[in-house]
């Protein structure tokens, strides 16, 4: 059974009251060296979350509570998220590179060069319904070997990306950051919010029909430590990893409340059968909350719309191929 810590709520604006969740919320794993990227596969009811620094993946199976790794050694994978098709998409530090894993477990590379130059360490990643697929590329994993291999930047600074869906080529989607970090659409997916950690703050853009981006301006700024991972929920909403717990802010910026927890918070995700259990990753730890609203609903893939999803999505490929891709209990006790 896992244990548990007493929720702590803390309200600190009148609409934050409407933000309830269970009395007590659930410690599901601990013993990382640092936790990150939790992504939700609901298909197969399992999160898959990275412990950087120990270079490997694991799996939550949210059935029999069990966790096992996934892949290890998994180029000291961080932030990860689960593309229109189920598979997973992952920021690999030690790799320098984003890739995707296929459901016959072969990999992807996405993106591992900007204009000849090898990228920093891609740390966070989503998908737009167009299929392109966004990171952040601070440089974590190159500063030092804890999350990584010690290198110098090729590229010189620390930029947002973009990899088209027809081509694969990769732009620059915003730059003027110190280290991008997290970041999340909103649910129309005509906005993109982006954590800079160093300057403790989150930005947001405007997103064009083109994909560019305009705009900028600080949407909010961090009053303990500084901002990681980033998700939205269905009210639109921001839920943002800090160091004492997850902070939510309004729309319009004001920080309604904060979810108190005892270890520094790096990441989160909204997952479950109901879009309701927020997933957070928090140093050497992983713990779930069910609240009483739910994580954004995106619009669909194209994959989706043109009814291509049933020979594509790891839940209907071969029970083979997902245990070779880690999709199943095969690799997990």
């Amino acid at each position: 059974m896992p244990d548990r810590i007493k929720t702590e709520l803390e309200v600190l604006d009148e609409r934050f009251r409407r933000c309830d969740g269970d009395a007590w919320t659930q410690r599901l794993f601990t013993g990382c060296r640092w936790a990150e990227g939790p992504a939700y596969f609901p298909a197969g009811r399992y999160l898959v979350f990275s412990d950087i620094p120990n270079d490997r993946i694991l799996r939550f199976d949210e059935l029999t509570g069990m966790v096992g790794e996934f892949r290890a050694p998994a180029g000291y994978a961080n932030g990860h998220t689960v593309d229109r098709q189920g598979r997973l998409i992952s920021c690999e530090h030690g790799n320098r590179q984003v890739t995707r894993t296929e459901p016959d477990g072969s990999i992807t590379v996405l993106a591992s060069h900007y204009e000849g130059k090898r990228l920093n360490s891609p740390n966070d990643v989503v998908e737009r319904s167009d299929g392109s697929v966004w990171f952040t590329d601070p440089s974590y994993g190159i500063d030092s070997d804890y999350e990584g291999h010690k290198a110098p930047s090729e590229i010189g600074a620390c930029h947002v990306y973009r990899v088209a869906p027809e081509t694969g080529k990769v732009r620059i989607a915003a730059d003027g950051f110190l280290r991008p970090n997290g970041l999340a659409f909103s649910a129309d997916e005509r906005q993109l919010y982006i954590v800079d950690t160093r300057k403790k703050h989150i930005r947001l853009f405007d997103v064009g029909g083109d994909g560019a981006l305009s705009g900028g301006e600080v949407f909010a700024t961090c009053d303990a430590g500084s901002f990681d991972g980033i998700r939205l929920d269905d009210e639109g909403r921001v839920w943002a990893a800090a160091h004492d717990g997850v902070h939510c802010f309004h729309p319009d910026g004001t920080l309604l409340g904060k979810l108190r927890l005892p270890e520094v918070v790096s990441n989160l995700t909204f997952g479950g059968p109901k879009r309701n259990d927020l997933f957070i990753t928090a140093t050497s730890s992983v713990y779930s909350l069910r609240l009483n609203t739910t994580g954004a609903r995106y619009p669909a893939g194209p994959a989706r719309r043109r009814g291509l999803l049933r020979r594509r999505h790891p839940a209907r490929s071969s029970r083979r191929q997902l245990q070779r891709a880690g999709y199943l209990a095969g690799r997990v006790p």
